[in-house]
């Protein structure tokens, strides 16, 4: 069977969930609340997995509303609406990528001038970011020190609560710590590995596993940005295929166009593992076990065909 479908279950999945209940409030789709609205800090974020983050971060201090939370949208084609700019008008404290990646919130922060407002720009505070790649979010590396700015930015809205922050961004450093050991761990087992990318998300976690990506970067670049690749990028894309030089294929299920689907269906003829992953969160799950699970689809991909 050559789709991979996401597995729950990695080790120190009991450990986890134990800090995520420490320190985080429950799993949602647009909205987070706690005890008094009234005592909330508004915070908006562009995608739903910075706001699960200061979620887990805020706790019961924080009301966030996240705007990209559906992983079955294209986030490059997302256009805001009247519902999104009222929120960000009442937030206090707003997060986005940048990068060209969520230019619709600048448009929305521009709407609505707020000299008060404190605004996040995750591509800003990543301290480990790839070329030519605004996905940050998935360089694991570079979430401690967006965690740590979000804390920052609570505790200077709420100084009172600054030990209860300080708790929970330690809570969370040391669940995110399970997803490096899992990065270690794959590339002790696979770094050389031949795989194929249909875009640039993934390079965050190649690199750190130590894979080796065989197509062409112009290929996935092109892909991430909703433009069409160079054709002889296409050619060596679906060569890498047809003739099994790649042991996986990773595939985003966000960003797919004809190309991207033939070499999906190319992957499937030959046997060839596919391993999907999203830009934003599934609903169902928190960010550490969100990268988790992908992860294991992929460990699993690797396994049966190396």
């Amino acid at each position: 069977m050559s789709t991979l479908r996401r597995s729950t279950a990695w080790p120190g999945l009991a450990i986890i969930l134990f800090l995520l209940s420490a320190c985080s409030g429950p799993i949602g789709n647009n909205s987070f609340s706690g005890a008094s609205s009234s005592r909330l800090i508004p915070v908006v974020a562009a995608e739903n997995f910075y706001g699960d983050i200061v979620n887990q971060l805020g706790g019961e201090h924080v009301s966030v509303t996240s705007i990209l939370s559906d992983p079955n949208v294209d986030p490059h084609e997302y256009e805001s609406n009247v519902q999104d700019g009222i929120a960000v008008s009442k937030a206090r404290l707003v997060i986005e990528n940048g990068d060209g990646y969520d230019t619709w919130m600048d448009k929305l922060l521009s709407a609505s001038p707020n000299a008060s407002r404190t605004v996040l720009v995750g591509a800003s505070i990543a301290d480990h970011e790839l070329p030519d790649n605004p996905h940050v979010w998935y360089g694991i590396d570079n979430i401690p020190t967006i965690a740590k700015a979000m804390t920052d930015a609570l505790k200077k809205l709420d100084s009172a609560d600054a030990a209860t922050f300080d708790s929970n961004l330690q809570k969370f450093d040391q669940s995110v710590a399970f997803i490096q050991q899992k990065l270690d761990s794959l590339k002790a087992k696979y770094a050389g590995v031949a795989v194929g990318l249909t875009e640039t998300i993934f390079l965050y976690q190649t690199n750190a596993i130590g894979l080796k990506v065989l197509t062409p970067f112009e290929f996935e670049k092109a892909i991430a940005e909703g433009n069409d690749p160079p054709a002889d990028t296409v050619v060596t894309a679906n060569d890498q295929v047809n003739k099994r030089e790649i042991k996986v294929l990773i595939y985003n299920e966000q960003t797919v166009t004809p190309i991207t689907t033939n070499l999906e269906n190319a992957a499937r003829q030959h046997n060839i593992p596919i391993i999907p992953v999203t830009e934003t969160m599934p609903r169902s799950l928190h960010y550490q076990q969100w990268m988790l699970a992908q992860l294991t689809v992929l460990e699993q991909g690797l396994q049966s065909s190396t």
